[in-house]
């Protein structure tokens, strides 16, 4: 597991009510990571906010930490 899923895995278990039903899971495609994100279906409205606030936050955060390391990774949320 690499840091930036680690990163991910830990704020998404910060959102919920069901920390051990989360899974995150990294997927390489053409050069970027993507990060599939699957919760419990009642912490699902949690991780993704309202109007999709804490969702795009989460995404803009992984984004920032990627490119500091030079590299390419998007956070996709699973229902």
């Amino acid at each position: 597991m690499d840091r930036l899923q680690e990163l991910v895995e830990y704020i998404v278990r910060g959102l919920v009510d069901h920390p051990e039903e989360v899974a995150v899971t990294a997927v390489e495609t053409d050069g970027m990571t993507v990060y599939e994100v699957s919760v419990a279906d009642e912490d699902l409205g949690k991780v993704i906010g309202r109007e999709g606030r804490t969702a795009n936050a989460l995404r803009q955060l992984i984004k920032a930490a990627a490119m500091k390391v030079e590299r390419k990774a998007i956070v996709e949320i699973l229902s």
